[in-house]
């Protein structure tokens, strides 16, 4: 038998690692506080490695992790028409556990060249893309979707969430059959819309921003279990941001500003009964650009003495503050604007977890990376890939739709991103997240 394997099932029985296993992703690397800058790839360099069409690459030293390019100039007729990733807590990508396949959705927009949401594969073994082409006739409105606040079920490999005004809507992308979770007419009237949706990691509660449909004025947060037929709502207190759903579907967290001081302030729900059992203001440590575990959030904290603060918050009873697990060595780069935890476990406590953000800015030519960190407090911090995004290039028409916001799928194995590459088209890209060096 060969060696290694051997010596890695000693380590994992004498250290205790539990963390999931895979067949071990190639390159990376850990430093203990992320503190190196490297310098920003030129668009010359990007084009030396990143192939014109959808496949498979390796970046360059000092990286070496594997890609693939998901996108190209042919889906857009050479234009800029894809739209931005949804969120860093939106999976674009299914639940392929066992499975030789990954599905990818991705929406281009129609007005500008596109075919609206469109589906990929992902062929893990050989690493080649697939188009399978759009998700819906041209004929059905929900082909002119950005597709943002859409993402892949926890356990139906084939199925998509997506909001339809005033409807949350389970969509097969294989039998494209569409069926109703819910829908709020009946109870709040024709008026109303749903947005920014969340699922419990088994399927049975949902979350939603309920809204006035012509204004888009949110009213509150809205939870449905789906095995009781229970709706819950909670109305707004304060200027509204979102609410988040933690994997369980046992806790619910209300981003409002609260008190008109700072930012967005917590407000937490226990959903055993319906009760608010605890609030963070902003100042006290209170996240935005987070995501969230099995009984816990990971963000940032925008109050904190440390340079750019991400940390954990435990829900439960009285919510309790975790440990810092990122900070960056000074004020001038933020590395994990946006955290995404979309590979959350319930059998593992959150210190042995971990979550990988994205950011992009303009910092004296500094490289935005791929980065992701245990949640233990440790700040051993993995370094995947750079983010490949220039704010000054005209690729992804704004700023908000030039940020990577990217999320991993549900193993944790890959991370998908949209990047410009430094020139006018924006285009998706999933890299394979070498998190074996996290517990080594």
């Amino acid at each position: 038998m060969p060696l290694f394997p051997v010596l890695l099932s000693l380590a994992i029985l004498v250290l205790g690692w539990d963390a999931p296993l895979q067949a071990q992703a190639p390159g990376g690397w850990v430093e203990p506080d992320a503190s190196a800058f490297r310098t920003k790839f030129t668009p010359e360099h990007i084009r030396s490695f990143m192939p014109a069409r959808r496949g498979s690459f390796t970046f360059p030293f000092p990286y070496g992790t594997q890609a693939a390019r998901i996108s190209d100039a042919t889906d857009c007729r050479g234009s800029d028409c894809l739209f931005p990733i949804g969120y860093s807590y939106w999976r674009n990508t299914n639940n392929h556990a066992g499975s030789d396949d990954m599905l990818i959705f991705l929406s281009f927009d129609r007005r500008r060249g596109g075919a609206g949401p469109t589906l990929f594969r992902y062929d893990k073994t050989r690493d080649t893309v697939t188009k399978l082409g759009p998700l819906f006739d041209p004929t059905d409105r929900l082909s002119w979707a950005s597709a943002e606040g859409w993402y892949f079920s926890a356990t139906r490999p084939t199925a998509l969430y997506l909001n339809d005004g005033p409807r949350m809507i389970r969509y097969d992308v294989n039998s494209r059959s569409k069926e109703t979770v819910f829908d709020v007419t009946d109870t709040w009237g024709p008026d109303k819309s749903l947005g920014q949706m969340h699922s419990s990691n088994d399927d049975l509660v949902h979350s939603a921003v309920l809204r006035i449909r012509d204004t888009g004025e949110p009213l509150g947060c809205l939870v449905y279990h789906e095995r009781t037929g229970h709706m819950a709502f909670f109305p707004k207190i304060g200027i509204y941001g979102e609410c988040l759903l933690d994997k369980s579907g046992h806790w619910l967290i209300s981003l409002e500003n609260i008190d008109g001081q700072f930012g967005a302030d917590m407000r937490v729900f226990d959903l055993a009964n319906d009760e608010e059992i605890g609030r963070i203001f902003d100042r006290e440590g209170a996240v935005e650009h987070g995501d969230v575990g099995y009984g816990y959030l990971v963000g940032a904290d925008d109050h904190n003495a440390l340079p750019n603060a991400s940390l954990v918050w435990y829900l439960g009873q009285q919510p309790a503050k975790g440990p810092v697990v990122h900070y960056n060595a000074n004020w001038n780069l933020n590395a994990l604007h946006h955290l995404s935890h979309a590979n959350a476990k319930s059998d593992l406590p959150a210190e042995r977890q971990f979550a990988c953000g994205s950011n992009a800015e303009q910092v004296s030519g500094v490289q935005n990376e791929i980065t992701c960190v245990r949640l233990d407090g440790s700040r051993r911090e993995l370094i995947v890939a750079p983010v490949l995004t220039s704010l000054e290039a005209p690729g992804g028409v704004d700023l908000a739709s030039k940020m990577p916001k990217g999320n991993l799928d549900i193993t944790g194995e890959y991370f998908i991103w949209t990047t410009n590459l430094g020139g006018s088209r924006l285009d998706a890209v999933i890299v394979k997240v070498p998190f074996h060096l996290l517990f080594e």
